[in-house]
């Protein structure tokens, strides 16, 4: 029994909506990140799955360069978090928005 491209296109849709929750609902700033990470892969599912379905590597090589952008947003972005934290001792969203000393 072969899995079909609408079973990856459902799973890369409710990956993307619990990303979207997590990014709407939640304050801090890691969870947003991860919430962020998983949206991402979501995306990348469904441009894999759309890949093998019509036989084609151009999905694959998209999800290669969307990995290691990825990968650069998380070591810079981790890096913003933990200075802000140090500076502010918080990782909420809210407190650290003003961008004031």
């Amino acid at each position: 029994m072969a899995v079909s491209v609408t079973n990856y296109t459902v799973l890369s849709a409710m990956l993307f909506t619990i990303g979207i929750i997590g990014v709407l609902t939640r304050r801090n700033a890691i969870i947003v990140f991860m919430s962020i990470e998983l949206m991402l892969n979501a995306g990348n599912l469904a441009f894999i799955a759309f890949s093998r379905a019509f036989g084609s590597v151009d999905g694959q090589i998209f999800v290669f360069f969307v990995l290691t952008v990825a990968a650069a947003e998380v070591a810079i972005g981790l890096a913003l978090i933990v200075t802000i934290f140090r500076s502010k001792n918080t990782a909420d969203i809210d407190d650290i928005s003003t961008m004031r000393g």
